[in-house]
């Protein structure tokens, strides 16, 4: 009301879904066949966003990681948890289930170009343009695209959140912030680095300056293989149409992908949304679809995998072959990502190092 901006993602919808199903659980006799114990855990800050603020949350020691699940995570919320499970908000046909193969990771990146500043009528010369250096490092990066294996899934997509103060003055500083998506933590860190070497080759060029802020963003989201079946069956109980293709990839990301990075998830879609994702015409205009139906498949999910001394949890955790044996470990390879330093070094007589690992 006060900004008029809004998510447009359909969260909404998940958190009157999850007091749906805390509702259905509370019912008389509802666990009475179910083994193990479900927590109902809604998350904050599932999107990667307004990286310069939370990177002064976490200068203040607020905050450790950038996104809602990565900081559960760290603060010991999901300590216990052997598996987790949620449904997201969808764009389509009314009552249908979707489940697609995963989806991309991310990098998040922070760049800051410093030139010198000088009048851009009378004395350009004297000036070292931190705007030119930015966009030829654009291009040096749309350059190295071709270099991105299809397979990998490969995003980047830089934006320039302050171009210069005047438009009679050299731009002194200019700063872009981006991701780096790709479909394996392998593809991630290795077109971090293409684009690292790129960014930092561009600022030489000119004679500027950059400094490069790495943040780990989200792990690549994947599912045990028999979760697809389960979702199927789950979810055909409850909705008219449901599509479940493991064969189809995502680019975007989500905080579920760390989690999954260290215990077997499941992420299917429901819809109840129209408009675009994120646009300004997204709406929940189904509401008994993505807030009724989403908490009833969930509840049948639930039962499916915990009855028979959870005979079908079990077998998914069995199967899953996560990225890292423990949360520790998973934390120590995020903070590994993280890159914070001066990308160009200029010296006296006249060498250049470049530093962008």
């Amino acid at each position: 009301p006060v900004t008029g901006a809004v998510h447009s993602c359909g969260h909404c919808a998940q958190v009157a879904a999850l007091l749906g199903l805390a509702a259905a659980l509370k019912e008389p006799g509802a666990l009475n066949d179910l083994c193990g114990k479900i927590r109902l855990i809604a998350v904050p800050a599932e999107e990667l966003i307004e990286v310069e603020f939370r990177e002064e949350l976490r200068k203040k020691g607020d905050i450790r990681y950038f996104g809602g699940k990565p900081e559960f995570m760290y603060r010991g919320l999901l300590d216990g948890v052997d598996m987790a499970l949620m449904i997201h908000t969808s764009v389509g046909e009314p009552s249908c289930g979707k489940m697609n193969g995963g989806s991309n990771g991310c990098i998040a990146k922070r760049i800051c170009f410093q030139g010198v500043s000088a009048h851009a009528g009378s004395s350009p010369h004297l000036g070292v343009n931190a705007l030119y250096a930015a966009n030829l490092a654009m291009n040096a990066v749309n350059a190295l695209r071709e270099t991105f294996q299809d397979s990998a899934h490969v995003r980047v997509h830089p934006i320039i959140t302050n171009g210069g103060d005047a438009v009679n003055a050299i731009p002194e500083s200019v700063i872009l912030e981006s991701y780096i998506r790709a479909a394996t933590i392998e593809d991630m860190t290795k077109v971090n680095q293409k684009v690292n070497r790129a960014i930092a080759a561009s600022a030489a060029a000119l004679g500027a300056k950059v400094h490069l802020r790495d943040i780990p963003g989200y792990f690549p989201r994947r599912y045990p293989a028999s979760g697809y079946a389960l979702v199927q069956e789950a979810m055909e109980k409850v909705l008219d149409r449901v599509e479940i293709d493991s064969n189809i990839w995502g680019g975007g990301c989500s905080d579920i992908g760390d989690v999954g990075t260290v215990m077997p998830i499941l992420h299917p879609m429901i819809t109840g949304a129209s408009g675009k994702g994120h646009g300004n015409d997204y709406r929940i205009t189904d509401p008994d679809t993505a807030c009724v139906k989403s908490a009833v498949v969930q509840v049948t999910l639930l039962a499916m995998l915990l009855q028979e001394d959870g005979k079908k949890a079990k077998q998914l955790i069995a199967e899953y072959e996560p990225n890292f044996q423990s949360m520790d470990e998973y934390f120590a390879f995020a903070d590994n990502l993280n890159l914070d330093c001066d990308a160009v070094q200029y010296e006296e007589n006249g060498s250049i190092h470049l530093n962008f690992v």
